[in-house]
Parts: structure tokens; C-alpha cells; sequence
């Protein structure tokens, strides 16, 4: 047929993303609807692998060739199938996915086509009907919970499955992870969402205060109770009582907290009456229980009962193509609270921040994106703003370089100046440094002390030591 001769004008004036395979998954050709989907050109995608763009979708065996490799050799077509992708800059794209395997007239494999068609628009609308529907009120994320990874989307529906039951969770993630984010998500998503939302830290308090805490007292119980204490679990009555740090807690309480979970009851410190509590427990640690129960410090029976629901919340090196939804995020929100005039990241910055291991996850983002919109007067934060991620944890081999030869230069310095010199100047550079820095935290957060502690990524009272040892006058606007 004479049309047979335009094939690629077809193929290219396609609004959906084309792909040809080869049997072992390496791309041989793309139209421009790939390139745009993707972000990559043609030339980054041919040859490469089709797992580049890490999609959900793919059942891979990644063993030789064919039905050896990928289950598409396998079944001969995919249809219709909801998916993500990553693009070029590690976001999270929603795609429909239609395949089928290529075959010459003898019937041997030849590759496999494949077409993407993008819904993250339709995608986008459907979870802001969701979130209206669900809450009438604007939210950020999932009930202020950020990603669109599939680690995160694998949470995000688990968490809204738990919800609708009353059985304890254990969230399970290193620090900064946001577990007190999800533990409000569970309650907020959960039939009880209009009772008390109660916090306690489990690692804040010693034993006798967490005891009274956690159950109350009763007037006269031990010295300095004058006065009855109503305790968290009745004021989480009907609702969530959300214990952060359990490893933390002592022997003896984890035994109450036991005797609670199944008799339903509490008693007051220095009271005989029981008193019944319907009383859902969400916990969370950062610390290894299975190991704690080996080594005795968490009680066996304990672990199994809370973790009948158990959550791992991924660290953000897991999920780095969540990070510049939340770099904008965290922009924004230093905007509003702060009056910042930074409003995104140049590439090199972001490739730096995707690139960085986070071992302090989504909250040493915060902190780092939140201190460079305060220090910076530029609109576009450059990799220059984020000086302490270039002697940090990242994986790029110019850090490794560039460490070198800081440790060269020092070296060569120690030589030359004697140690008493070198603790002068460091004493006058560090002051000469703080005064500046504090003062323009300060002014950004109008005086309040309590954020610029925060943002500066020390206590409340350093804070006010410093303060005090520069000669620094603060206003409070």
C-alpha cells in the first residue's frame, strides 16, 4: 500500500510515547511523544535499557532473552495496564500501558513494542475530587505526606486500608522518616478521625513520669500529686493514642501497656477503680525491636500484639525521585512562613540534592531547603547555597576529590601554624561567621527564637547562649 511508505510520519505525529524493544529489553527506537513523556532525547534512549524509566508495571526476571527476561514474552501483549514511570528528573509520571512482542512471518522473536499514554493530568484531578470528597478542606499531599514513588503510593494505600480498622500498628522507619505524619494519617483517615489525637514520647520522660502520663493519678499518690491526673489513655478516649519512641519504654510499663491492650482497662496510680478505655494504640520506633526482644529490653508478647499491623516507612534515599516534590514543597512553605523570595532549584543543585544520601531523611531536607531560602537573595537556589552537602554523604565522585584535597591543603597548613594559632583563628572565623547568620535567621523569623533554633539546627538554649556570647539584640515583631 502506498500509506505504507509514511509509517514514521504516522509514528511521529502520535500524541502517545512509542518504544521498540529488542528482545533483551534495549531500546532501538522512540518517537518524539516518548521524548516528550520522558524528558529523555532520542539519543539517551536508544541503546539503553528499557529499565531506565523504572516502570511499575514490568514483571522482570532479568534472565537472557524473551520469556526468560520479562513476563511480556511471556503472555505476548499487555493491555491497558495503570503505571509509573520516571522521567529524566526522577519524577513520578502516570502512564496507560499497551505492549505486544514482534515476531517475523517464521514466528522468531523479534523485539516488542510498546505505547504510554500520560494520565497524570486525570490522575492529578481524580486525587483533588478524592481529597475534597474526603475532607472538604485543602490538604498538602496525603494528609501532609509527600511522594508519588511507588514505595510511597504502596503506603499511602496501606495506610488507608489500616484506618478502617481498630487493630494496633507498629510504624517502623529510621529517624526524620515521618512516622508522627503517618500515625496521624491512620487517625485521620479512621472512623474515629473526630476523637482525640493523642501524642505521647515514650524516650522523653523516666519511668515514674511516664507512668503517670500514660494512666494518671490520683490526688496524694506520691509526693507533689496534689491535685487528680487524667491520664493520656482517657483523654484518647474513643480515639488514638499514638506512643513514639516504644523501644524506649521501660520493662515494668510495657507490662501495663500489655495488661491494657487486652483487658481494655487502666487504673490511675494510687486508685483500686478500673476504668474502660476503647482506646486505639499507634506505635513507633526507630529502633530494631526483633532485636530488642532477643536481648531481653522488649518484652516478646508486647512486640506481637503491636505489630499486628506493621508499617516500614521507607528512608528517602529509597525514594529520591520524590525529592523535587518536596524541594517545591518545602519552598513553598518557607515562603509563607518566612517571607523567602527563593522559588526552585537550578539543575545542578537538584541533581546534587537527588544524588545526597539524606541519612537525617525528608526532615534534613526541610531543614537544609528551609536555612537556604532564609540565606539566600536569589530566586533560584544554586549548588553553592547547599554547602554542607558537598562534604557530606553523597555518592558523587567529586566530593571524594574535592575531600581529598581539602585534607591536602590542611595537612600542608598544620606544618606552617602552630596549634594555638590555628584555635585563635578558628575562634575568630566561627565568630565572624555565627553573628551575621544569626542575625538574619532572627530577622526571617521576627525574633521568634524557638524557629531560629530550628533552623539553625541547634537547641533553644545554644541558641540563647550564642546570643548572649556575640551580643546580639533580638526583637520579637
Amino acid at each position: 500500500m502506498e500509506i505504507a511508505k509514511y509509517w514514521k510520519t504516522i509514528v511521529d505525529t502520535m500524541q502517545d510515547g512509542l518504544m521498540v524493544l529488542d528482545p533483551v529489553g534495549n531500546i532501538l527506537a522512540v518517537n518524539p511523544a516518548a521524548e516528550r513523556l520522558t524528558g529523555y532525547s532520542a539519543e539517551e534512549l536508544i541503546g539503553n535499557n528499557c529499565r531506565t524509566l523504572n516502570c511499575t508495571g514490568c514483571d522482570i526476571y532479568g534472565r537472557g532473552e524473551g520469556k526468560q527476561w520479562c513476563s511480556l514474552f511471556v503472555s505476548g501483549e499487555v493491555r491497558a495496564k495503570k503505571c509509573l514511570i520516571s522521567d529524566k528528573n526522577r519524577r513520578a509520571v502516570h502512564v496507560v500501558k499497551n505492549a505486544s512482542v514482534l515476531k517475523d512471518s517464521e514466528g522468531r522473536l523479534l523485539g516488542a513494542v510498546e505505547t504510554f499514554t500520560d494520565i497524570s493530568e486525570i490522575v492529578r484531578q481524580k486525587l483533588e475530587i478524592d481529597s475534597l470528597r474526603k475532607s472538604c478542606r485543602l490538604e498538602e499531599g496525603h494528609h501532609g505526606i509527600l511522594g508519588e514513588s511507588q514505595p510511597m503510593q504502596a503506603l499511602f494505600e496501606l495506610i488507608e486500608n489500616v484506618a478502617q480498622t481498630v487493630a494496633p500498628v507498629l510504624i517502623q522507619g529510621q529517624s526524620g522518616t515521618g512516622k508522627e505524619l503517618v500515625a496521624r494519617a491512620i487517625h485521620e483517615e479512621s472512623p474515629r478521625s473526630a476523637k482525640p489525637f493523642i501524642k505521647v514520647n515514650c524516650a522523653a520522660l523516666n519511668e515514674n513520669l511516664l507512668e503517670s502520663e500514660l494512666f494518671g493519678h490520683e490526688k496524694g499518690a506520691f509526693t507533689g500529686a496534689t491535685d487528680k491526673k487524667i491520664g493520656k489513655f482517657e483523654q484518647a478516649k474513643d480515639g488514638t493514642l499514638f506512643l513514639d519512641e516504644i523501644g524506649d519504654m521501660p520493662l515494668e510499663l510495657q507490662a501495663k501497656l500489655l495488661r491494657v491492650l487486652q483487658e481494655k482497662e487502666i487504673t490511675r496510680t494510687g486508685g483500686n477503680t478500673t476504668i474502660q478505655v476503647n482506646t486505639r494504640i499507634v506505635a513507633a520506633t526507630n529502633q530494631d525491636l526483633k532485636e530488642k526482644v532477643r536481648s531481653k529490653e522488649f518484652r516478646e508478647d508486647l512486640y506481637y500484639r503491636l505489630n499486628v499491623v506493621p508499617l516500614e516507612l521507607p528512608p528517602l534515599r529509597e525514594r529520591q525521585e520524590d525529592i523535587p516534590e518536596l524541594v517545591d514543597y518545602f519552598l513553598a512553605k518557607a515562603a509563607d512562613e518566612y517571607g523567602t523570595s527563593a522559588n526552585g532549584v537550578t539543575k545542578e543543585a537538584m541533581d546534587m540534592l537527588c544524588h545526597y544520601d539524606w541519612p537525617g531523611n525528608v526532615r534534613e531536607l526541610e531543614n537544609i531547603i528551609q536555612r537556604a531560602a532564609l540565606l539566600s537573595p536569589d530566586a533560584m537556589l544554586n549548588a553553592a547555597d547547599f554547602p554542607g552537602l558537598v562534604s557530606g554523604q553523597g555518592s558523587s565522585a567529586n566530593n571524594a576529590s574535592l575531600e581529598g584535597l581539602i585534607n591536602q591543603k590542611l595537612q600542608s597548613s598544620l606544618s606552617q601554624i602552630d596549634l594555638q594559632e590555628m584555635d585563635n583563628l578558628y575562634e575568630m572565623v566561627l565568630h565572624q561567621m555565627e553573628r551575621p547568620l544569626i542575625n538574619i535567621v532572627l530577622e526571617k523569623t521576627r525574633g521568634n527564637q524557638v524557629k531560629a533554633a530550628e533552623v539553625l539546627g541547634i537547641n533553644r538554649n545554644t541558641l540563647r547562649k550564642k546570643i548572649q556570647t556575640l551580643n546580639i539584640t533580638t526583637k520579637r515583631n
